[in-house]
């Protein structure tokens, strides 16, 4: 699990939007974040500007359970959620994508990389904040989340 803070590739596009006719400035709310998760391979891969940021282990819905499939956009972010449907279980650092589906944090770290959720997506704590906090940092609206089987 390996997370780049910046890349070079990303620095040189910053500096190229700075060049462009001196009037050009690329900020960090421009960025597009890729969100894309497999559910046949239990991951999720975090793209930023198309650089890879992170890869990590997840758990989708387990038998008797669905995770929806598509294209998402984020449309609540909530430190800390507690599932009204399954036993105020909590659910931190919840990024919201379609009803009441999140990609959130999990403490049952022994299932991450196989299906074991009610239909979330869930991640282990510290990749979720870190999940959390680049969404909250570049918007929801520069944020795509991709489910496929």
């Amino acid at each position: 699990m390996t997370m780049y803070s910046v890349s070079l590739k990303r620095l040189a596009g910053f500096a190229a939007g700075i060049l462009i006719c001196g009037a050009v400035w690329t900020s960090a709310a421009q960025a597009n974040v890729s969100v894309r998760i497999d559910i046949s391979n239990q991951t999720m891969t975090v793209d930023v500007d198309g650089d890879r940021y992170a890869t990590w282990k997840v758990s989708t819905a387990r038998s008797g359970y669905y995770t929806p499939r598509g294209q998402f956009k984020p449309y609540v972010l909530k430190k800390m959620h507690y599932s009204r449907k399954y036993d105020n279980s909590p659910m931190p650092h919840s990024i919201f994508f379609r009803g009441g589906y999140a990609i959130h944090g999990t403490n049952y770290l022994k299932s991450l990389g196989r299906p074991a959720s009610h239909g979330c997506v869930r991640l282990a704590p510290g990749n979720a904040a870190a999940l959390y906090e680049l969404v909250k940092q570049y918007g929801m609206k520069s944020t795509k989340i991709t489910i496929t089987n």
